[in-house]
């Protein structure tokens, strides 16, 4: 290693960075160029490849329009008849003539609007043209007729002929010929021609974007253009030795003309022995390469620099006591606290070594503080948490207790005149109503119980207050059987019928008088709905009442409010539920005056609490 990186672990550290960074970079970035290249010729040949093929087919498309056209004209019976006609009848001649073109030729060209000429010429050499245009470009129908006769197929079908192939000096069109049968015999008589300038196919690739100096062009099977760009001439993208490789069927391939590489991408017509080529300079499918290889060295020359300069600064700051410190650090995670010997240094790294003794000393007093503030706050917090868990308890319980005295001594009353005026069986039916009535509200405890267990507790309140008032009333109850043994808090369904009856009906309880209870799910919630069809509540009391419930204050604090005399209250039992059961659980109310009230209790749907306390009896 030479002496430059031995003289300090700073020239170090800066020379193996130097290393890494240069070495990373150059592999990174030559692997990276080599394939985005790979990766984008690709690309470049599948996007050249879709291109001509689906300009090949709609080539395709647009060239078996004459194979269509000529079948229809070849479907006239004149035409039939020109084939065969005696050369020397001159009438004959004139009448076919009129007819065709009048009937034959200008339906054609109203169906088929693309062809440009249509001509007819029968073995004897006479012809009919749609314009006067053949007979300046022909002299001789019979050997133009015997001229083109030998390049139609054997087996009848049309052909596309070029016209670089027969007028090489001519402007350049093709021309779709097939051979015309007679009406009587079945042997070929003549020849039909439709004649269509390469311009309009070249319409058909306007809209290939091939770049600034690409090209499309057509060749026959003889290497002669059917058609061809002319903003250039042809020897400066086509020479006989691309020629031969294209006659030859292959589809791409790269070959130097004019001074520059150039891709060609082919394609075989299906319509036609015609090969469509498209021709582009690889130095420009290769410019999003350039690009990429230009970005990847600059880009790598300024990493290279930042890295080499942080490289020298991250060296020069390091020296040996930092080794100390490290190694200090690790056997204090370890739980070993050692202070450092900082020697006779008086440098930043002796003041380092010097304010990191005093930090440990320092931590070290703090921890214990902290693990003795830890402790004592744990006991504090456990000891305020056990208070108002009592506290808590205690309001439960005597929420629990509250049952209105004056309904049981008025209900004592009641079965001391019975005692008095009857020996009847109705007083035991009370007084065993009573008892359990009394039984069940005494009890503390926190116990869950069914829909069931209430529905009971209502039946004998209903039972006694039935005997009180001497009126007969139904409740009507309409829970589904798999929800009767859903849990809920206890004495929380009789005050709510308790309060129907002391405020729904001031004038007593009519026939057309209506209380009903109805338990259903809602989502994640099991409802209870008590409803009755009384005289309601104002909208001021409903305000006061609502916005009682939202404070969760509880009835004691104005025990004549309504909804209150006579029973727990719906404050005190909105309270239980959501001691139960949480904040967002509990009762809600909707009145109208005149129509009736509907009070709604709201508990979770799987019964889940959010505090239990101990199991207990009263």
């Amino acid at each position: 290693m030479p002496r430059f990186f031995r003289r300090s672990i700073s020239n170090r550290i800066f020379g193996y960075f130097m290393i890494l960074i240069v070495v990373s970079l150059s592999v990174v970035g030559t692997i990276t160029y080599f394939q985005s290249s790979k990766l984008l010729d690709r690309q470049l040949e599948r996007y050249l490849s879709q291109m001509i093929t689906h300009a090949a087919y709609h080539t395709d498309l647009y060239l078996q329009t004459f194979d269509n056209a000529s079948k229809t004209i070849l479907s006239s019976s004149d035409v039939l008849k020109f084939m065969e006609m005696d050369p020397d009848d001159g009438y004959q001649y004139y009448e076919l003539s009129q007819k065709i073109q009048s009937e034959v030729f200008d339906s054609a060209f109203i169906v088929y609007p693309q062809i440009e000429l249509i001509y007819i010429i029968n073995q004897d050499g006479k012809a009919i043209t749609t314009k006067d245009m053949i007979q300046s470009e022909v002299k001789d129908y019979k050997s133009y007729y015997e001229l083109i006769e030998q390049s139609l197929p054997e087996n009848g079908m049309g052909a596309l002929i070029n016209s670089a192939s027969v007028a090489p000096e001519d402007e350049q069109y093709i021309t779709f010929v097939r051979r015309v049968r007679g009406i009587v015999s079945h042997k070929p008589r003549g020849i039909l021609g439709m004649k269509l300038n390469t311009r309009e196919i070249s319409k058909l690739w306007g809209q290939m974007d091939l770049g600034e100096q690409g090209y499309s062009f057509i060749i026959d099977a003889k290497g002669n253009f059917v058609d061809k760009p002319h903003q250039v001439e042809a020897d400066e993208y086509m020479d006989e030795v691309i020629k031969q490789r294209l006659l030859a069927g292959e589809d791409t391939f790269t070959e130097r003309i004019g001074g520059q590489n150039r891709m060609y991408v082919s394609q075989q017509l299906q319509a036609a022995d015609w090969r469509m080529v498209i021709s582009v300079p690889v130095s420009e499918l290769r410019q999003p390469i350039m690009n990429i290889r230009y970005t990847t060295v600059i880009a790598g020359a300024v990493t290279l620099l930042v890295a080499l300069w942080i490289a020298g600064r991250f060296g020069k700051s390091l020296v040996q006591p930092l080794r100390k410190l490290v190694r200090n650090m690790r056997l204090m995670e370890k739980g070993e606290w050692q202070t450092i010997d900082p020697g006779d240094r008086e440098d930043e790294f002796g003041y380092l070594i010097h304010n990191y003794n005093k930090m440990l000393t320092r931590l070290s007093d703090m921890i214990e503080q902290v693990y003795e503030a830890e402790l004592k706050s744990q006991k504090a917090e456990l000891s305020v948490q056990r208070i108002a868990l009592e506290q808590h308890k205690a309001e439960f319980q005597a929420l629990q207790l509250q049952i209105n005295p004056h309904f049981l001594y008025n209900t004592l009353e009641t079965i001391k005149c019975y005692a008095v005026v009857q020996d009847s069986e109705e007083i035991m039916e009370m007084v065993e109503a009573m008892a359990s009535m009394l039984r069940y509200a005494i009890q503390t405890s926190l116990t869950e119980i069914t829909v069931v267990d209430e529905l009971k507790h209502v039946l004998n309140y209903m039972k006694i207050l039935q005997y009180r008032t001497q009126r007969q009333f139904e409740l009507e109850v309409d829970i589904p059987p798999h929800l009767l043994l859903h849990k809920m808090v206890r004495l929380t369904l009789q005050p709510l019928i308790e309060n129907v009856f002391q405020h729904a009906f001031p004038n007593g309880i009519q026939k057309h008088h209506f209380i009903g209870i109805r338990g259903y799910t809602e989502g994640d919630r099991f409802i209870l709905a008590v409803a009755d069809n009384g005289v309601g509540i104002s909208v001021d009391q409903l305000h006061a009442v609502r916005e009682k419930l939202r404070l969760n204050q509880l009835a004691e604090a104005d025990s004549q409010t309504t909804y209150h005399q006579g029973g727990l209250g719906l404050m005190n039992v909105h309270r239980r539920i959501q001691m139960v059961y949480g904040e967002t659980y509990g009762l809600s109310i909707d009145s109208l005056i005149g129509q009736g009230t509907k009070i709604i209790m709201s508990l979770p749907s799987d019964g889940s609490i959010v505090c239990r306390y101990e199991e207990g009896t009263g």
